[in-house]
């Protein structure tokens, strides 16, 4: 069924609310699920709601948790989630974030006791409102194993950044440090298809195509075939997102993808950073503008975030397609 945004996403808070959200986070997790579909990303929209449900249900999540600051000292920011979902929290984050950014040119605020986040660089939206440079950082339940290693230790831990523009959407970089999402492995898996080596282990830590023992193995990081790079990179957002702040580490927290199981409690952290308070605003974005016209120089270049505005625009015109399911169970909470 096709719904209009602010109906999708009342639909969706509804539904979270029904499974034992406060109503603050209903409408702050329902705002990113729906946006994430807006920009075709359905694996962190619309496709996310009935696994959060359950762990609302289940006790993985605390509903009436309330996000607070705990730590602050100069731009240093630690937000506690306190065992709800991400959202809540990150939004509080990045709010003080900007607000520290504007009194010290830039500032760290790291989430701990946190969730899944959804599309990491929509956090960082308000940044690039705001004027500012903002980087994310964010791990997850452990995917991937380290340089060497055959058991998985790391997850996927995405890194974004967004860049604000003169007059244009801003730059939007999100990617994940695995050589495919994991779920291509599913759609694989699930058509008994084989995968390309390269993507994942299986269970005994060895290479396979076989997608299904993929699944019950780990991913392979970025590169991982040839260079350790994409290992390291995940090291490094590991370390940003739990021994810099508070957080837990990938293999400490249970997988998003069952139902049973702790409170993952890990970390997510933005990083925000006034272009006045350096080169100054209008010579960033003097600068800017020159990279990207070198960049379009070439016909075949989109500029990152160009793809997901476009979408955006067209659903919040036309609407999204909702399942369903989704829509009955609406109706009957």
């Amino acid at each position: 069924m096709k719904l209009p945004v602010d109906e999708a996403r009342a639909l969706v808070a509804r539904v979270l609310a029904r499974a034992g959200a406060a109503p603050a986070m209903a409408e702050s997790t329902a705002r990113a699920l729906v946006l994430a579909e807006t920009q075709g990303l359905g694996s962190h929209g619309l496709a996310r709601v009935a696994q959060y449900a359950t762990h609302l249900a289940n006790g993985r999540v605390d509903g009436a948790a309330v996000p607070s600051v705990v730590r602050r000292k100069g731009g240093a920011i630690v937000v506690d989630a306190a065992s709800g979902l991400a959202f809540p929290a990150c939004e509080l984050a990045v709010r003080e974030a900007i607000a520290a950014a504007r009194a010290h040119g830039v500032a760290y605020a790291g989430v701990v006791r946190s969730h899944h986040c959804g599309v990491l660089v929509d956090h960082l939206r308000p940044v690039a409102a705001a004027g500012f440079v903002g980087l994310g950082f964010a791990n997850s339940p452990a995917a991937m194993p380290a340089a060497g290693g055959r058991h998985a230790i790391f997850g996927t831990n995405p890194i974004a950044a967004v860049f604000p523009r003169r007059g244009a959407d801003p730059l939007l970089v999100d990617l994940s440090l695995s050589e495919v999402a994991r779920g291509k492995v599913m759609v694989a898996a699930k058509e008994g298809k084989p995968i390309p080596p390269g993507w994942a282990l299986d269970a005994r830590g060895h290479p396979t195509t076989d997608a299904k023992a993929a699944l019950e193995g780990s991913m392979l990081p970025i590169g991982a075939v040839s260079s350790p790079k994409g290992a390291m990179l995940a090291l490094v957002v590991e370390l940003l997102v739990t021994a810099l702040i508070g957080g837990r580490y990938g293999f400490e927290a249970s997988s998003f993808f069952v139902d049973e199981g702790n409170r993952p409690g890990i970390g997510q952290a933005f990083v925000v950073i006034d272009p006045g308070a350096l080169a100054g605003a209008d010579a960033y974005l003097d600068r800017l503008d020159v990279l990207v016209a070198e960049m379009a120089k070439d016909a075949d270049v989109r500029l990152p975030g160009a793809r997901r505005e476009a979408l955006r625009r067209r659903a919040e015109a036309a609407g999204i397609e909702v399942p369903d399911a989704l829509v009955a169970r609406a109706r009957d909470a």
